[in-house]
């Protein structure tokens, strides 16, 4: 843990003898007899901390302090901000990393810190801890004020972190005084190169075409999605970027030698031999980087454990100066990561690296990915997740959250990400309570209420808390319609607690974001049916309730006013979802003979995905651009349905449409053939629509395959047979991967 010393006896360090009897006067009715001296060679961080220090002070009581130097007449008592001769003589021995020390001698005032922006955050945290003040999101920050300001006369509280690197990545951290304030890092402060990096050390588009070579082999042929990590030529070309770019930001500290987020590791004879030797596919890895690493001793290169480099090495040891990046992806959320079965891996492998180095990184996850807004409380793991991160020495976190945009409960997450980055010992309770009551005024209980609700579901009815994850498909777990509206009913009072006031209220309802969001989502699943934008009036038509497009105006509203930039990794804007909602109004509603009919696959469907099984191919609800609902998935199998309309029925078209979302590997079949029969034995062809080879295209489109027949027919039974594609299109082949098809409804008119 952080280590926090208050102390009150010199004898303790053997130090000066420190007043502790009683209390500095810093202020007294607006008025200071201080000064803030800084070092007459002050660094830009020591100007800054005293200016910022000046300011508060200012801010809470009135009172102006000059800022001087060490050179200038000073009064009998000051606060000596940075690596002043005053510092030194409290403390001599080098303060760690970013830590600090706060501390107090004879009435004077004492912020000395490590290097970098410490002596800044020693000041934010005088300020937080100390004298009232808050900062909680990128608002401005929250100033307890008094015209009196006292501290103890005998503090002594020196703060050095564990974790070198901190990064929360939500959209507070875009506020400078934030990042400051909570000791935080993002990629510019410190990394020359990050994450996935091959694409940029050996750029696929200026070598490919001349040099297939550099690049990995797989299944006899290469392929530009990784490198070759024994060809001479790949080292030098990595080791010529990596000399220019450091050459080109001397500041930076850290430099990714990295895979691409792709699955194809070479399989060249050297690659596989090393591989092989290693028990791990991070065996050419390591001694790659390892390599890479000696032609820069004083630098740190970094790689990631991920994926087919997730697991370690049995021989070879990452060099000193090199940091290994493990990854958490593969684990859900409902636990924390030491009870989570899905996380069994990656403790495995957190402690088979723990076993070779001392220099990990821990690259987590704490927002869901594709749904950046819908319920995602994962927060009840934090505390436990960052004592396993301390009891493993890991040295850094990149907290990935949703980045620049808006997310289910960004600002709480980063709140308290920021604090157990800097102290995995920090009392989560009494950091909740705070923060709740500060960010949400009179609400916070009630809100506070809501998220112990949500989160008491999580851990009672979710199978999984995934940040892949959709709320549709949660639906009869946590998200249910009767927890909705409990939950609800929770935010009605949160709302009205604070009625008069713009600013909570607003923060309220951003809360709430994901909670409309879940019932927007889910009622595009259930349509016509309860809980659905549809219902069947009295004369039997299905037709829009008169308030959804009230409802999801209401959503865009709040979602751009609170920031949201896109509603998932890459995904749509709010203006985007407004504009396929206002699609799906105008769409007119399509009579089918099949409605509710009963229907019988030949194969069985993706259980992962399982929509409302067999019948949504007749649930009269369409597929959307998500396929995670809506959609009845096929792996490696072909759609057969058939479909039993009860009796025997006249009818002159059929239609039904397929999927094409290859991020997800799912493609077109390569036909779909339309049949119909009287006994459901003996059928007769429409007709086959065959489909082009794929061909590279990541966009998301769907098909509709339509059977129009000469003449009306009568028949009892139609079935649908969507041949699947025999094997993944080469250009995004995956090992132990098959392609998948996507069907939804099956119109008969």
């Amino acid at each position: 843990m952080i280590k926090y010393l208050i102390l009150t006896c010199a004898v303790f360090f053997g130090g000066p003898n420190f007043s502790h009897s009683k209390e500095m006067m810093l202020v007294n009715n607006g008025v200071s007899n201080y000064k803030i001296v800084i070092p007459a060679d002050a660094s830009p961080a020591e100007k800054t901390a005293a200016e910022i220090l000046q300011r508060y002070l200012k801010k809470i009581s009135g009172a102006s302090l000059d800022i001087i130097t060490e050179k200038d007449k000073a009064p009998l008592h000051n606060i000596y901000i940075g690596h002043t001769a005053r510092a030194a003589e409290i403390r001599n021995e080098k303060i760690d990393a970013d830590g600090f020390l706060i501390s107090a001698s004879n009435n004077d005032l004492i912020i000395s810190g490590g290097y970098g922006r410490s002596v800044v955050y020693g000041v934010y945290t005088l300020l937080e801890k100390y004298l009232g003040c808050r900062k909680y999101d990128n608002s401005p920050a929250i100033v307890k004020e008094s015209k009196s300001i006292s501290l103890p006369g005998d503090m002594y509280d020196l703060q050095v972190p564990e974790m070198i690197y901190r990064q929360a990545f939500f959209p507070q951290s875009n506020d400078l005084e934030y990042l400051e304030w909570h000791k935080l890092h993002k990629f510019e402060d410190l990394w020359g190169l990050w994450g996935h990096s091959f694409y940029k050390l050996v750029p696929p588009k200026e070598y490919f075409a001349a040099h297939p070579e550099y690049f990995a082999l797989k299944n006899g042929r290469r392929v530009p999605t990784q490198l070759c990590l024994n060809n001479e030529a790949v080292f030098k070309i990595t080791a010529a970027y990596l000399k220019a770019g450091i050459a080109s930001k001397p500041g930076t500290i850290y430099w990714s030698v990295s895979p691409n987020d792709e699955p194809d590791y070479c399989t060249c004879d050297l690659c596989a031999k090393a591989d092989a030797e290693e028990g791990s596919h991070s065996g050419a890895l390591i001694r790659f980087v390892n390599r890479v690493a000696a032609q820069f001793p004083d630098q740190t290169i970094t790689t990631l454990a991920y994926g087919y480099s997730a697991h370690p090495p049995a021989i070879t040891r990452p060099a000193p100066n090199v940091v290994i990046m493990l990854s958490s992806i593969e684990a859900y959320r409902n636990t924390p990561l030491t009870k989570e079965p899905s996380a069994a891996g990656f403790i495995n492998d957190i402690n088979g690296w723990s076993n070779i180095t001392k220099n990990i990184f821990i690259w987590d996850y704490n927002t869901q990915f594709t749904n950046y807004v819908a319920p995602f409380p994962d927060m009840h793991t934090y505390k436990a997740n960052y004592e396993l991160f301390s009891r493993k020495k890991i040295k850094g976190v990149f907290a990935q959250g949703s980045g620049d945009t808006y997310s289910d409960w960004a600002p709480f997450k980063s709140y308290v990400l920021a604090k157990l980055l800097w102290d995995p010992g920090t009392d989560i309770n009494a950091i909740t309570q705070d923060f709740f009551s500060g960010y949400y005024g009179t609400a916070g209980k009630y809100v506070l209420d809501y998220l112990s609700a949500i989160t008491r579901s999580v851990n009672i009815n979710a199978k999984h808390l995934d940040i892949y994850g959709n709320p549709v498909n949660d639906y009869n777990t946590f998200l249910s319609p009767a927890l909705i509206e409990q939950f609800n009913t929770i935010l009605d009072k949160a709302e009205a607690a604070v009625a008069g006031n713009e600013l909570y209220l607003k923060r309220v309802r951003e809360v709430r974001l994901s909670i409309e969001f879940t019932v927007l989502q889910q009622s595009r699943f259930f349509g016509h049916e309860e809980f659905g934008y549809l219902y069947r009036n009295k004369a039997g038509n299905i037709i829009l309730k008169e308030n959804w497009p009230k409802k999801v105006q209401h959503f865009i509203t709040i979602a751009k006013d609170g920031g949201v930039r896109e509603l998932s990794e890459g995904g749509p804007l709010p203006d985007d979802y407004a504009a396929e909602w206002s699609g799906i109004f105008k769409r007119p509603w399509r009579n089918n003979i099949a409605i509710n009919a009963k229907v019988q696959l030949q194969n069985s469907f993706t259980e992962d995905y399982p929509a409302k099984r067999e019948r949504t191919l007749v649930d009269a609800v369409p597929g959307y651009s998500d396929f995670s609902y809506n959609w009845l998935l096929f792996y490696g199998t072909d759609a057969v349905a058939t479909v039993d309309l009860g009796k025997a029925k006249t009818f002159q078209s059929i239609e039904t449409r397929f999927l094409q979302d290859a991020r997800h590997w799912i493609f077109l079949p390569q036909s779909v053939t339309a049949e119909f029969s009287d006994d459901g034995i003996s059928y007769k062809t429409i007709s086959t629509i065959s489909t082009a080879i794929p061909e590279e295209d990541y966009m998301v489109s769907m098909k509709a395959f339509n059977y129009n027949l000469p003449a009306p027919v009568t028949a009892r039974y139609i079935r649908i047979t969507g041949k699947n594609i025999p094997s993944l299109p080469a250009w995004r082949y995956k090992e132990n991967k098959k392609p998948s098809i996507a069907v939804d409804e099956i119109y008969v008119q």
